[in-house]
């Protein structure tokens, strides 16, 4: 789904950003431009954001009690 229209910027780039280490609505505007023109995208991509970072917190969490449950 296209996120930012005024850029062209999609939820899937997010999240590829997000992977790539970017961490907040600051890095995606500097990298990305989101927000950037009009800013009506702002409130979905931190909320994109925002679920992507949760995401990865809860799989890692996920993958360290299964570590330890092995060990």
């Amino acid at each position: 789904m296209i996120v930012c229209v005024c850029n062209n910027i999609s939820d899937r780039e997010i999240r590829q950003a997000v992977d790539l280490g970017l961490s907040s609505m600051a890095e995606l505007r500097r990298d990305l431009g989101v927000g950037t023109c009009c800013g009506k995208c702002a409130s979905c991509a931190k909320q994109v954001l925002n679920q992507h970072l949760e995401s990865k917190t809860i799989h890692a969490t996920e993958l360290s009690f299964r570590s330890a449950q092995t060990a």
